[in-house]
């Protein structure tokens, strides 16, 4: 496919755990100059691939070759010496020390007296400048800057070992949408200077937008490698997770409007529903088996209209009816007596106790409205989750794992599962897909697309505006800790149409 020489040939990679084969004869091939990612769900093999690459994992079969010379890491400083570099999702620096310090971590200038510091701050300063960093002062504590300022120092410290491979984990997940595009400037630089780029992401339009290469793999084997420019969409998701372009093409599809039947009263109906300091008040209706999006930029007051209408944080203004009768919602607990249930943004702080098993987690809120002293019958217990964990797909199909050892989309799923155990009547769906990989997040947007068809009022709250457009009846539009905007969803209605809400109203939902 190409006439350049690899840098990197991974070919018949083979890593076996117990009971269980992580990669299964593998092949990856990485080329100078190029962002090649590598795709798959979770639970495909990257993490494991990456590992085997960087020296964590000893492979037990295949072969590693870096420019042409045959490799055996036997740890992470053998790879480092190979030229392989590794920058983290999760950004493995010292914020105790400068920026400078941690650029030149382990590879400090030296003097008659030991480390020059001075030349050490001056030599960071020359690989910043490298890559067009130069307003990054060497001598500022790496704790005062962002994260995303750090994780392009981590990347300039690659750069001093003289990487020839630099592999990027996930490194978008918790940057905006300009701090992906600097990180972005600083990966083109990076390539055009000859490097090797391994690129790991969720975001299929940032694969798009940087990658040359696409290497995928499903449970643990080698699916295809493609030319990112000539492989639709479409194609590139049924080969992750295994469906043809025809059934995506169903999942994909946008969702009828739900229309309202004259004189049909709203399952939920709120007026002047706010918070002070939090969300200004809020008028909203929502309808048996009516999914509404809220939409609008990170602050814009989505998840704090979410937690409002679940209790989480009690409003100090508003009325609140739900199926016809006045309620004072001031609590979850009130919320889930009145079959209202919320799934957090915070997966992991607020939403999964990791030591608990999946069994558990499911039942976790469903025993809390029962009360501590009326245990669910194990007959009864058995059922619920058997039948979440089937219709959900919830994978590996064993209730008794802890929760922890699960992928992020099964995560997601069992916290779905924990609240149709309630039997909702509202369900508030907070970033049910952020950080979750394409297989699962399509899953979850069909189960949303079922309980509604069921009749199941269900908000949807997510910053991804393709997937609010897809799956809404309706779009609640949030700017600024105000509601600007309600938007009937329709064929007419895009991410555009959303976007130049948000742009060209101001909080008092007139034209800015």
């Amino acid at each position: 496919m190409t006439d350049k020489t690899p840098i990197v040939v991974m070919k018949g990679i083979t890593i076996e755990f117990p009971g269980v084969k992580a990669l299964d004869g593998v092949d990856l091939t990485l080329y100078p100059g190029e962002v090649h990612a590598l795709m798959g769900e979770n639970g495909a093999g990257k993490s494991t691939m990456i590992k085997a690459l960087t020296g964590v994992y000893k492979i037990d079969a295949g072969s590693i070759t870096v420019e042409g010379k045959p490799q055996s890491f036997n740890g992470t400083l053998d790879a480092q010496n190979a030229g392989i570099a590794t920058v983290y999702q999760e950004v493995n620096l010292c914020t105790n020390l400068s920026v400078g310090e941690n650029v030149m971590l382990g590879h400090e200038k030296r003097g008659p007296f030991g480390i020059d510091w001075k030349k050490t701050h001056e030599a960071a300063k020359t690989y910043l400048a490298q890559m067009g960093l130069e307003s990054i002062d060497p001598h500022t504590p790496l704790s005062s800057i962002s994260i995303a300022m750090q994780q392009l120092v981590a990347i300039a410290r690659a750069m001093v070992i003289n990487a020839k491979v630099l592999i990027l984990d996930e490194p978008t997940s918790s940057l905006d949408a300009n701090e992906v595009q600097d990180l972005f400037k600083i990966m083109r630089k990076v390539r055009d200077s000859g490097v090797a780029i391994l690129f790991v992401s969720h975001f299929l339009d940032q694969i798009y937008e940087i990658t040359d290469r696409l290497t995928i793999l499903r449970n643990g084997k080698f699916i295809k490698e493609v030319m990112t420019k000539d492989t639709p969409r479409d194609e590139l998701i049924g080969m992750m997770i295994g469906k043809s372009a025809a059934e995506l093409s169903q999942i994909g599809a946008k969702k009828s409007r739900r229309e309202i039947e004259p004189g049909e009263k709203p399952l939920l109906e709120v007026k002047g529903l706010g918070k002070k300091g939090t969300i200004n008040p809020v008028d909203l209706d929502i309808y048996k088996g009516e999914v509404v999006g809220f939409a609008g930029l990170l602050g814009s007051g989505r998840t704090e209209l979410g937690r409002l209408l679940y209790g989480a944080d009690k409003p100090d203004s508003g009325t609140y009816e739900f199926n016809g009768k006045k309620v004072n919602i001031s609590d979850p607990y009130t919320a889930l007596k009145n079959k209202i249930a919320y799934s957090t943004e915070n997966r992991h702080d607020e939403g999964i106790i990791g030591d608990l098993t999946v069994r558990q987690n499911m039942l976790i809120a469903l025993q809390a409205t029962r009360g501590m002293f009326n245990p669910i019958p194990k007959k009864e217990a058995d059922a619920i989750v058997d039948k979440y964990m089937e219709e959900l797909n919830v994978r590996p199909r064993d209730p008794d794992r802890p929760i922890k050892n699960l992928s992020g989309g099964n995560q997601q799923k069992v916290l779905i599962g924990r609240w149709l155990a309630t039997h909702p009547e509202l369900l508030i769906l907070d970033e049910p897909t952020r950080g979750i990989d394409i297989g699962a997040k399509a899953e979850i947007q069909q189960v949303v697309l079922d309980l509604a068809s069921k009749g199941m009022g269900v908000v949807f709250i997510s910053s991804e505006l393709e997937e609010v457009v897809r799956l809404s009846d309706d779009i609640e539009v949030l700017k600024d800790r105000h509601k600007i905007a309600e938007i009937e969803n329709g064929d007419t209605v895009s991410q555009a149409t959303i976007v130049e809400t948000i742009a060209n109203t101001n909080v008092n939902g007139k034209e800015a």
